[in-house]
């Protein structure tokens, strides 16, 4: 332990370990443990008789090397293999002795853990109004890669964040099954960037059940990159451009296979997202951490950050002050919700939407072909006639979108 050569035996030969420092021990909390052969005081649990005595018992050795590993979790290369029991002790220790709020280890913690044990480390994530937590903690948050419900309502994301990237990742995209993303001045532009990888190609968002676009500029046209993701059962749209009539039920119907629901739907209820798993407290103490700061100097600097990405300081004191959006009543709340479900047994969105090897033979979607009498564009007896509702060719601007991925 002090800094000197170590040597490791492993299946029966000695090697020797280089560019490996071990964490120092924490100092004697006496002045009378001088002795360095002297068990170390956290190597005992004190505590007292009922005749009001102090009494003190060693550790377990498994308690000890569980310490030891906490200390040094940075040298791990892989915690895969081992027991999900002492995987979970393992985390809570390293939890307890406060490891992930160091920024420099955090991220390489974290990802061990969920290499490891996936969904267990964190299975759902509620972010929702906690812009300033994600900034700072996205390191850290990318490291999930087995969140199956992610709530992201209100985060200030725009049309072009980096965690878009995250989100479509391939690791990703296995298990996420409900994504949360309204009012985050997201744009027609921002769902054909957050689409682009699985409309061009096939990779990402596959398992998707349930999207949350509310309070965004979103329009109409909008509604066709969503086109791309097989699975999805619950749209809400609510507060956008959109309004309820027959076109939009026809659209809805014709593009998605989903239809108008009279009732809100519980699966968009705020009150059923909350964060699950391992990591559960871990998000509260970085909350809790960044509240603690010296409120001057949060604002200080997290102005400077902005001003060097954006440079006008009017929008940086805009963003910073911004509130999410709230509504009036609880009325007028009820009455904007436009929530659309898939109905059971209902594969009208199979025969509606193909798949892209079927696209290349269809005769419709190719122009440089000459149309037989006897082959149409498969569509619904509810589709606008003369339409084809085969995903549109690439554009420039997709192009552009696939080159920046």
């Amino acid at each position: 332990m002090d800094n000197s050569t170590i040597y490791v035996r492993e299946r029966g030969s000695l090697r020797r370990v280089s560019d490996i420092v071990l964490a120092q021990p924490k100092p004697a909390l006496s002045c009378r443990r001088t002795n360095p052969f002297v068990p170390r005081k956290e190597h005992f649990i004190f505590t007292y008789n009922e005749e009001g005595s102090l009494r003190y018992t060693t550790k377990s050795l498994f308690d000890i090397t569980l310490l030891f590993v906490v200390d040094n979790i940075h040298h791990v290369d892989s915690l895969i293999g081992f027991p999900e029991q002492i995987g979970d002790k393992l985390f809570v220790a390293a939890e307890e002795n406060r490891v992930f709020l160091n920024p420099e280890i955090s991220s390489k913690a974290l990802q061990l853990f969920s290499d490891a044990y996936g969904s267990m480390v964190l299975e759902s994530l509620c972010l929702r109004n906690r812009f300033p937590l994600l900034h700072e903690r996205m390191d850290e948050i990318k490291t999930f890669h087995n969140l199956k419900s992610l709530d992201l309502f209100g985060c200030k994301l725009g049309d072009n964040h980096e965690l878009f990237q995250h989100l479509t990742s391939t690791s990703l995209a296995r298990s996420l099954i409900q994504l949360f993303i309204g009012s985050n001045s997201l744009s027609d532009a921002g769902l054909q960037r957050l689409t682009a990888p699985i409309r061009m190609m096939h990779k990402g968002l596959d398992c998707l059940q349930l999207l949350d676009i509310s309070y965004n500029n979103i329009s109409e046209r909008a509604l066709g990159y969503l086109t791309c993701l097989p699975k999805l059962a619950n749209l809400d749209v609510s507060g956008t451009s959109l309004k309820l009539g027959t076109g939009l039920k026809a659209t809805m119907s014709n593009l998605l296979g989903l239809i108008y629901s009279e009732k809100p739907l519980a699966a968009f209820d705020h009150s059923r997202c909350k964060t699950e798993g391992w990591a559960e407290q871990v998000v509260n103490q970085w909350e809790m951490n960044s509240s603690q700061m010296p409120k001057q100097k949060k604002v200080e600097d997290s102005r400077t950050s902005a001003l060097r990405f954006f440079g006008r300081q009017k929008f940086v004191r805009t963003v910073l002050n911004a509130t999410p959006l709230t509504h009036k009543s609880t009325e007028e709340d009820k009455s904007e919700r436009l929530h659309f479900y898939r109905p059971e047994n209902n594969d009208v969105r199979e025969k509606q939407v193909p798949s892209r090897a079927n696209d290349l033979e269809n005769p419709c979607h190719d122009p440089r072909k000459r149309r037989l009498q006897s082959e149409t564009c498969h569509t619904s007896n509810e589709s606008p006639p003369g339409k084809c509702l085969s995903s549109p060719t690439l554009t420039a601007e997709d192009i552009d979108l696939l080159n920046s991925y």
